[in-house]
């Protein structure tokens, strides 16, 4: 099921956004497990701002977060990609690999399988010498993931954009050379 992918791996395809995704992805953003690390969920208009934001990036810089979907069936199951963070921190500016995926297709491999044909592309058809991500500390699920793919813990950092004794600021960072 091609639709016009801008690379893919073996189960998945990497594509530019359609407004049928938003409905999907504002599911997503409204669901407290998916957004357990993130300081709040999302609601529609948040989440269609969001994608929008997305859209612009990707318009501008030639990359972004890109929609991602199951090629056999054409399930749409949320984004993998690079975005550049718009926060201060030691590690920065950088360009930050990330992903959010609907909790429905968890657990099958898509991250690991995703993030890593993400980095290839990122290194060899963008040019990027160095990716890092992040996530809060409580979040292990993320930086295991973020060890499945090869990178390494670069520090800790506190997130300038969550307020003091939020549990989520905390911060790991990893990174990864081309």
């Amino acid at each position: 099921m091609r639709n016009n992918y801008i690379f893919e791996s073996e189960r998945l395809g990497f594509r530019m956004w359609k407004d049928s995704d938003r409905k999907l992805f504002a599911r997503m953003n409204k669901d407290l497990e998916v957004m357990e690390f993130f300081p709040k969920s999302l609601n529609e208009e948040e989440s269609n701002a969001f994608v929008d934001r997305i859209q612009d990036h990707m318009e501008k810089d030639g990359y972004g977060l890109w929609a991602v979907e199951i090629k056999e069936t054409g399930d749409f199951i949320g984004f993998i990609g690079f975005a550049k963070p718009s926060f201060e921190s030691f590690f920065t500016p950088c360009i930050e690999i990330g992903w959010r995926l609907d909790k429905e297709f968890w657990n099958r491999g898509y991250g690991t399988e995703g993030a890593r044909r993400c980095l290839e592309y990122g290194f060899d058809k963008l040019g990027f010498t160095e990716i890092h991500s992040f996530t809060s500390k409580i979040n292990v699920r993320s930086w295991h993931l973020m060890e499945k793919i090869g990178m390494v813990k670069l520090g800790d950092f506190d997130h300038p954009r969550i307020e003091e004794g939020n549990p989520l600021k905390p911060h790991v960072v990893y990174l990864i050379k081309k």
